[in-house]
């Protein structure tokens, strides 16, 4: 069974292997699908409309299923490999391991916020912006210039208390588990960093940045760690629903997975706590 573990605990090995593999699925091309797929459906995900990754229920189970297969595509490279998570709650600054020249490089320089350093960086040749939202080839990142600090773990906690997973009106507008875990309301987690981060994570080609993995893996983290909390809180909406996924529809683009098989996660992989 695949550990996914927290990137502060990584070894220099398993950094390398990781980053290897990323840049290896990034030249044989495959790399990029996985970006232009997330910016179709963040830009077709709509309050009033017919909505799958973003902005709805299917929010945590559609992100699941994308992590696996990014996983999977990693592991077709590199059979070590497993996806870590990034504890925004504890590594919080632009100085954290995370940003370190032998993992993610660091952030961006104060003129175009082009990333300069560690194995992304656009001088090494290996890591374009084929999928853009400006037409700039280069990560960019602008760590905290968002205006506001990454989520506390006190913040985390008062989400996982929430003892609904969503509700109507089924969109940003929603009280409840999976819209407060999203970022629409309340305190903001999971659309507050991708903000923090900046550049293409602040977009809806954030894939670029590869860092978008790490983040939607401590998110699946929490929803593992809000379902274990409330083991008698089903997946809403159940069915019948307009223009979101219920529990036993197929989710798009894979249509062949529902927020059903994506409940437990443990028959895909563990966290490591």
């Amino acid at each position: 069974m695949a550990v996914r573990k927290n990137q502060a605990t990584l070894s220099a090995t398993e950094k390398r292997n990781f980053v290897n593999a990323v840049l290896e699925l990034k030249r044989q091309g495959r790399y990029d699908e996985f970006v232009r797929t997330h910016n179709q459906f963040i830009m077709s995900d709509r309050d009033d409309s017919d909505r799958v990754g973003h902005r709805s229920p299917s929010f945590l189970p559609w992100h699941r299923r994308f992590l696996i297969q990014f996983e999977q595509e990693l592991q077709r490279i590199d059979s070590s490999v497993t996806l870590p998570y990034w504890d925004w709650t504890a590594d919080r600054t632009a100085t954290s391991s995370l940003w370190g020249a032998d993992f993610l490089g660091g952030t961006g320089r104060s003129r175009d916020f082009q990333v300069t350093t560690g194995p992304f960086a656009y001088a090494t040749g290996k890591w374009n912006i084929n999928v853009s939202a400006d037409n700039r080839p280069y990560l960019q990142r602008e760590l905290g210039g968002g205006g506001r600090a990454l989520p506390t773990r006190a913040e985390v906690d008062s989400v996982l208390a929430m003892a609904t997973y969503d509700m109507a009106p089924w969109n940003s507008a929603s009280d409840g588990f999976r819209n407060h875990l999203e970022g629409w309301r309340g305190v903001n987690l999971h659309n507050r960093v991708h903000v923090w981060v900046g550049g293409q994570m602040a977009t809806g080609v954030s894939p670029n940045d590869p860092v978008f993995w790490l983040h939607h893996c401590f998110i699946d983290k929490l929803w593992a760690d809000w379902q274990r909390l409330h083991p008698t809180s089903p997946y809403l909406p159940a069915g019948g629903t307009a223009n979101v996924v219920d529990l036993n529809d197929t989710m798009r683009p894979w249509n062949n997975v529902t927020p059903a098989d994506m409940l437990d996660h443990t028959k895909f992989y563990t966290y490591d706590r």
